[in-house]
């Protein structure tokens, strides 16, 4: 996550956690908070996918053209273009605490529910746990919230605990689940194959990309 994600991720959180308050103030985290770390998943919208406009062929064909369509640029008053926008479609917080990885937020927007971003998301928390070498990675996660829970359990957290009243919206329960060690070799084959059947079919035909920079 950059500075300039900060107001997509923030629409998406108040869609996703429209009760919470204060919301996060995830400029303060980018800028501040030495633990932690926000990656977003988003996508490059549809009209800059194409290849780009051709040089004129008489441009090419010939020195002078080269050089006038050099000269045309240069003196042209026409800005250069601007790179593609970026669409956030989601969003995963995690904080490295000594040797644990905990995931503090992960939300995707109502618009791209249920496509596997959510799934793309934790994917790449674990990666990025994994590259900073947390011994495991945690979470909270409300009791009331199946769906949620049914995912981290594929990937093989186990409820380890209960926060009463930890959700001060409607004093709801929290369950603590966390994985075994990350870089076991029995977590990492399960872990691999996970991602290995999520990315060969991952909606839209189009295989997507982690980029932990």
């Amino acid at each position: 996550m950059e500075l300039a994600d900060v107001p997509q991720v923030s629409a998406i959180d108040r869609e996703s956690f429209p009760t919470l308050w204060p919301p996060p103030a995830f400029k303060d985290e980018l800028l501040h908070n030495r633990i932690a770390r926000y990656l977003v998943a988003w996508e490059v919208e549809e009209r800059y996918r194409g290849p780009p406009p051709a040089t004129p062929a008489a441009d090419l064909n010939s020195g002078e053209g080269g050089l006038l369509h050099k000269v045309r640029r240069l003196f042209s008053r026409r800005p250069e273009p601007e790179p593609p926008p970026a669409r956030i479609l989601g969003f995963v917080g995690v904080w490295f605490m000594v040797d644990e990885a905990h995931i503090t937020t992960i939300a995707v927007g109502e618009r791209h529910r249920r496509q596997g971003i959510g799934e793309l998301l934790l994917i790449a928390a674990l990666e990025l746990s994994l590259q900073r070498q947390a011994r495991v990675s945690t979470l909270e996660v409300r009791a009331s919230n199946s769906p949620a829970q049914a995912l981290y359990e594929k990937y093989a957290f186990a409820k380890v605990g209960v926060r009463p009243k930890y959700y001060t919206d409607n004093n709801e329960d929290a369950f603590i689940m966390t994985t075994d060690v990350l870089s076991a070799p029995a977590y990492q084959a399960h872990f691999q194959e996970l991602k290995r059947r999520l990315f060969a079919a991952f909606p839209g035909g189009q295989r997507p990309t982690i980029a932990l920079t």
